[in-house]
């Protein structure tokens, strides 16, 4: 069905304004508020019953699955799906209901006694026992997960919420709650002490108030919680206008290579020194850096809070301000300046891309009112004001000494200069792209300009703009950037940090890491790329973010101090050339795992899967006992955790048999199973489960590769290079060929190492690149068939004859 055909308005009071708003600022506050957010509702509605599934405007597929023709409907006081079980009990008369699709619909409240810039509205009561996972803001600019099955469970903050809903015969559906932008007001959930479920809707600006917000929150209901959570953001994308979806979007050239960052190696401390000790080192390793990110420490700042020869306060260095948009002394005096530094660690490193580092509003006390370079950006100092719900959770060091020591704050209407001047002097520099933090202070400083969604967008699209014109590959990753106003104002950015820092110094954040970014993706892998941060090599937990990051589909890059890498890791994630194995989505989490504490709850192992082209890859990470979640009343709840089993299966791989197996009649049914930490191959249905034992901090990877038939006798499944964590994401493509008796299968990849494959039967030649090979090898007890591809290969053509 063409996409034209299935766009329709819903039925709505006023389908071109969902808020009742008030503006009572003066001209003066409002300057910047040049134009509406509010656009027509234009909502899909699925007409087609069959087995076919409709296509998207984008060109991807709607996954059937994903429609249930579970028509939302408040009756009775209760939200219901199709008339089944209940979803909200209780539900008050003011709460409204906007149909969009067959299972989708819009949800919000009328009738507040009082205009305001933040309403609450209560939604009503969660059915009893119903599990339910959300992803909420600990922090102002980190999200991380909670699991729960009661109102008063649901934090503050609550940027997603995904239920699942158990009917009496035993199937099960899901839920989702997605708080969204209405206008210039932004929502989130949270539940109270009654079980009640909350909306909270806040402009950020005391001068932008409403009674009502009609459309604050977006549910949706579907059989597949991955097909639902998809197809409900590509909904949300038409409807908006206001941001892309990821697969729409052009992805950075670095995802493929691997870099070095230098934060944790230097922090401010960074010099061209020590970034060329750092780059040589890992080259003479054999695992070159092909993309570099100077952190923090490059620029021209000036801190009036930091004396010379007095001792630093803790959080003071939040205090320092750009005064220029070129490099500090460091890089002017011992390198000759920016430009020849870069080109000279470019051309002896054979580094392809060179990002810097940058906050949004230039530095993190933003810019220095009275600096000659910066007065021409109109800086403003402003003091930030947090939202009670940021207030709620837990306090961040950064944005309390932002408070403190105030911000420099750009003029909106110059913040498409400032970008475009200071990208064009990087790429003046031979500088590739940057990453850009502290990007949800807007929140913050947006009294005066017309509200939080306003401002955000306005300088979203100004950084995205300057982006596109300077830089060629999309080049920027965006960082401290959680809050839905810049989810939802997203339109290039393809790349998002998707948790709190590494913190390599604390133990008890090692595991809580790695869970909340693969349940984070959930939500930020619609939109970007999650980039799971950087890492030392040479550490208790290496390995464990080592295979988080192999399995993740992110950018793979280490922050190590010179000369301290442990290269056993670092060659299974990266190929002598540069470049890494990644895999082709977000990792996320299993389905059994969605509704699971892996990190406090004592017993349950974290099971995060993905797929390459031609195999999918599940890692198992067992996160208990090492730490405790923030936000939570008991601490360490999984107590002392020595060694637990799980189970793990194939099927554990969502969308396998459509992008993998590509729905071949030669599929056995069976899948080669390969497990990294055993080096063992094993052949399983795609419905068996087999235990995995690991202690805390351990982890093991899983490649799993579909067995097809050939010929009567011969069956076989590529597995990749074995001795690299995702092994599988070596394989380009299989062929088969066949000559009267001889059959030959044709294997082509990228890397050296390894290479194994399950062969139902001894091969008896293999070529690579057309050249015979004179020893290979064959396991009879596994069928594993292995030959190695020496390091001076970067592409291979393996011909296996029988």
């Amino acid at each position: 069905m063409a996409m034209a055909a299935m766009i329709a308005s819903a039925p709505s009071p006023n389908p071109m304004r969902s808020l009742q708003l008030n503006n009572n600022s003066n001209n003066n506050a409002c300057k910047y508020l040049s134009f509406s957010l509010q656009l027509p509702l234009l909502c899909f509605a699925n007409h087609n019953n069959s087995n076919k599934a409709a296509t998207s405007a984008a060109g991807g597929a709607w996954r059937q699955s994903m429609f249930l023709n579970a028509k939302p409907l408040i009756k009775d006081g209760a939200l219901r799906f199709n008339g089944k079980n209940a979803v909200l009990m209780g539900v008050p008369d003011n709460v409204l209901l906007t149909p969009c699709t067959d299972s989708s619909a819009f949800v919000g409240a009328t009738n507040s006694p009082h205009s305001s810039s933040r309403l609450v509205f209560k939604l009503g009561t969660l059915t009893q026992d119903t599990r339910f996972l959300c992803l909420f803001r600990f922090k102002i600019f980190w999200m991380i997960p909670r699991v729960g099955n009661k109102g008063s469970d649901i934090p503050v903050e609550t940027q997603m919420l995904l239920l699942e809903a158990r009917e009496p015969r035993g199937s099960v559906s899901y839920v989702l709650f997605l708080p969204v932008l209405d206008g210039q007001f932004r929502s989130s959930l949270q539940g109270n002490s009654a079980n009640e479920l909350e909306i909270c809707v806040e402009s950020g600006d005391p001068a932008v108030v409403a009674s009502e917000s009609l459309k604050a929150v977006f549910v949706n209901n579907g059989n597949n919680p991955f097909d639902l959570m998809t197809e409900s953001m590509k909904i949300l994308e038409k409807y908006s206008g206001t941001f892309a979806v990821r697969e729409s979007k052009q992805t950075p050239g670095i995802l493929d290579c691997f870099g070095w960052c230098t934060w944790d190696a230097f922090y401010t401390d960074v010099n061209p020194s020590g970034i060329r000790d750092g780059l040589k080192s890992l080259s003479d390793g054999g695992t070159p850096a092909r993309f570099l990110i100077i952190d923090d420490g490059w620029q021209d700042t000036s801190n009036e809070f930091q004396k010379e020869g007095e001792p630093k306060v803790e959080g003071s260095q939040f205090g320092g301000r750009l005064v220029s948009i070129e490099e500090n002394k460091k890089f002017r005096e011992t390198a000759n300046g920016l430009k020849d530094f870069v080109s000279d660690i470019k051309r002896t490193f054979g580094l392809k891309y060179v990002y810097v580092w940058h906050a949004l509003m230039g530095y993190w006390g933003g810019l220095h009112p009275e600096a000659p370079s910066t007065k021409k950006y109109n800086p403003e100092l402003k003091y930030p004001v947090q939202s009670p719900g940021n207030l709620a959770n837990m306090r961040d060091l950064s944005m309390d000494c932002m408070e403190k020591y105030g911000v420099g704050a750009i003029d909106p209407t110059k913040a498409e200069e400032f970008y475009d001047d200071l990208h064009k002097y990087l790429v003046s520099q031979e500088v590739d792209g940057v990453k850009v933090d502290v990007q949800n202070l807007l929140e913050t400083i947006a009294a005066g300009t017309g509200g939080r969604v306003f401002l955000t967008t306005h300088f979203q699209q100004a950084l995205e703009k300057s982006i596109a014109t300077n830089f060629k590959d999309n080049s920027i990753i965006c960082c401290m950037g959680h809050n839905t106003d810049s989810v939802y104002s997203s339109k290039r950015s393809a790349i998002t940090r998707a948790s709190d820092d590494y913190y390599p110094r604390n133990p008890e954040t090692q595991t809580l890491h790695i869970a909340a970014v693969a349940y984070n993706s959930i939500f930020f892998g619609e939109v970007m790329v999650p980039d799971w941060d950087m890492f030392y090599s040479r550490h208790n937990a290496a390995e464990f973010h080592a295979v988080a990051r192999a399995v993740g589909g992110c950018p793979v890059y280490v922050s190590d101090k010179p000369g301290q890498h442990d290269f056993k890791i670092l060659r299974r994630l990266v190929l002598p050339d540069g470049s890494v194995l990644r895999a082709k989505s977000p990792g996320r989490p299993t389905r059994d795992c969605l509704f699971i504490d892996p990190v406090m709850d004592g017993k349950s192992l974290l099971k995060i899967w993905n797929l390459n082209k031609l195999s999918g890859v599940i890692g198992v990470f067992n996160c208990q006992g090492a730490g405790s979640w923030p936000c939570m009343d008991v601490i360490n709840g999984g107590g002392s955790v020595d060694e637990l089993t799980g189970k793990v299966s194939p099927a554990d791989i969502e969308y396998f048999e459509q992008e993998v197996v590509g729905g071949e009649e030669s599929w056995t049914g069976h899948c080669a199973v390969f497990s990294f930490s055993a080096g063992s191959l094993t052949r399983l249905p795609k419905q068996q489960r087999f235990g995995v034992t690991l202690k805390s901090l351990q982890c093991d990877v899983f490649t799993v590769s579909p067995i097809k038939i050939y010929t009567p006798k011969i069956q076989f499944a590529p597995i990749g290079l074995i001795d690299m964590y995702n092994s599988g994401g070596a394989v380009e493509a299989v062929e088969f060929y066949r000559d009267g008796l001889n059959c030959r299968i044709s294997v082509k990849g990228n890397g050296a190492g390894r290479f194994g494959a399950y062969s139902s039967q001894k091969p008896s030649l293999c070529y690579l690149n057309s050249k015979q090979q004179q020893g290979f090898n064959f396991s009879v007890e596994q069928n594993l068939f292995t030959t190695t591809i020496p390091d001076d290969v970067n592409s291979w053509d393996i011909t296996i004859a029988y």
